[in-house]
């Protein structure tokens, strides 16, 4: 009978073009390709699986970022193949919609939970069971952002794999009833299929836009480029 382990293997170097023995230890997860170009040409490494799936950097430190792509099976399918790797650390560097007043686009959101409205945790866990990150992970990543003076907001995220849902009156009033601090379609699946997998991962999101509130209305612009509700 194949185990789930052989799959990985065979399946993790399709899907990024990098042999398990070439990831680092300490994982940077990411959807966006200029992340990865931006860490590629900061560490003065190669970009790989280019065609592929999900492509990879790893700098001299022995630190990988994955852009495993879009979604929540995406999110599912890049930890799994990692668990044949089994790193010590894994980090999600992804961006939310800021669902609270006092966030703004530009701040940084250190979830403390997630709700998992995606569906695809429910293949790994019970619904019952929270999707929580690794604390200390959580805890070094905030005593980065304190230390280089960056703002960030604490509180729970929603996960969810709608991404055009604007337009909908009555799940933004749910969204309200739940008093979420920010929406993404990733979080809640890569922390249970993380503990699921065991491994320890946490995750840092850039507000990148204010969903409940319409262009233009209730906003200001700060000098520093960044909008705020007023």
């Amino acid at each position: 009978m194949t185990k789930k382990l052989d799959l990985a293997k065979d399946w993790l170097p399709r899907y990024t073009g990098t042999r398990i023995d070439e990831f680092g230890d300490y994982i940077l997860l990411t959807n966006f390709s200029n992340y990865l170009e931006k860490f590629a040409d900061q560490g003065k490494c190669d970009i790989k699986g280019e065609g592929r799936p999900m492509q990879t950097a790893t700098n001299s430190a022995g630190v990988t970022m994955i852009n495993f792509g879009m979604g929540s099976p995406n999110a599912a399918t890049i930890i799994d193949l990692l668990s044949v790797r089994a790193p010590k650390g894994l980090l999600f560097l992804g961006k939310c919609g800021g669902l609270k007043r006092s966030t703004e686009i530009g701040h940084f959101i250190l979830p403390s939970a997630a709700i998992r409205g995606e569906g695809t945790s429910r293949d790994y866990m019970p619904r019952a069971a929270p999707a929580l990150p690794a604390f200390k992970i959580q805890k070094f990543v905030s005593q980065k952002l304190v230390k280089y003076k960056q703002e960030y907001r604490t509180g729970v995220v929603y996960t969810t794999n709608r991404r055009l849902w604007e337009w909908d009156g009555k799940f933004k009033k749910y969204l309200r009833k739940l008093a979420v601090i920010g929406i993404d379609m990733e979080t809640a699946t890569l922390f249970v299929v993380a503990f699921v997998n065991r491994l320890s991962l946490g995750a840092l999101l850039l507000v990148s836009d204010l969903p409940m509130i319409p262009e233009g209305e209730n906003r200001r612009i700060r000098p520093d480029g960044h909008a705020k509700i007023c």
